[in-house]
């Protein structure tokens, strides 16, 4: 035969006599008086009980303060890190603002540098996919005056030629290219050379010259290289870049070796195009004679 089991005494009654029991702890506290039996009762039960329901309460004070103040904290963080992305935001683009400020500037002592011609500044929007500008886009066109075989100016000196030209756009073959030759002078003595483009040796930043005579005038390193007068593309006296390697050649007659360009074929954002060209130069002064 089962057994029934005893129905326990409902747990919500344990509360109501729980708290029955504080209460009449507390009320003990509150009445007696500092002497007798009833205050060493209540020094033994209500008083660690009191202390323990303060201590209680202050440790939920406690928590809730830590909870504020925690929340008042991320509130804090959050702002402060708006502020700093704000703040590195500006920084970048006051960088940006001095790195294109002194870009300009540069391509402004060019202008000064070649004054005799006619130019026009234009933005580089595209390249060959390599990372070297060897061929490249930019954003003028026939509509600004430009048209093929307009040289191209950057940095301290002659980038390359225009062989392609649409009314907004053109595209430009820097003298790195491996199919751009050029007619040279050594700067100090006039003589001529031929300044060939290597993809391989822009790589080590360097072009190579060739069919420099080997004659009495002595070519230092560092000697400049520019554009010859009898260049039949380009126009006279564009800066090439410095002579970093010179040697005489096996047929002892010409000399040869490696000139480090003026411009930096990595990094192209801005060039100077002059829209006056070799023939143009070279009717002008056809018709003025």
């Amino acid at each position: 035969m089962k057994i029934k089991n005893q129905s326990s005494f409902p747990s919500k009654y344990w509360l109501f006599i729980l708290i029955a029991i504080c209460a009449v702890l507390l009320g003990i506290g509150s009445v007696v008086d500092n002497s007798g039996p009833l205050r060493f009762v209540a020094n033994y039960t209500v008083i660690p009980f009191q202390k323990g329901i303060s201590y209680a309460g202050q440790w939920m004070s406690d928590v809730s303060e830590n909870f504020q103040t925690l929340e008042e904290m991320r509130s804090e963080n959050e702002s402060l890190q708006s502020k700093v992305d704000e703040l590195t935001i500006d920084n970048t683009r006051l960088r940006q603002e001095q790195y294109e400020l002194e870009r300009l500037r540069e391509l402004y002592r060019l202008d000064e540098n070649y004054s005799d011609y006619q130019k026009i500044g234009a933005r580089v929007i595209s390249n060959n996919g390599t990372n070297w500008f060897s061929d490249f886009t930019i954003d003028k066109g026939t509509n600004d005056g430009i048209k093929v075989n307009c040289n191209v100016l950057a940095g301290s000196g002659l980038v390359g030629i225009v062989t392609e030209v649409g009314p907004d756009y053109a595209r430009v073959r820097s003298i790195i290219d491996d199919a751009s030759n050029i007619s040279a002078m050594m700067l100090s003595t006039s003589d001529l050379c031929v300044v060939e483009g290597d993809l391989e040796l822009a790589a080590d930043g360097r072009l190579r010259f060739e069919r420099l005579p080997n004659n009495e005038n002595e070519i230092q390193v560092g000697e400049q290289v520019v554009t010859s007068h009898v260049s039949d593309r380009f126009v006279q006296g564009l800066f090439i870049g410095y002579v970093s390697e010179i040697q005489v050649d096996s047929n002892n007659l010409t000399r040869s070796g490696y000139i480090t360009p003026a411009v930096d074929f990595s990094k192209l954002q801005e060039v100077l195009v002059i829209t006056t060209t070799k023939d143009d130069l070279v009717s002008g002064q056809t018709e003025g004679e």
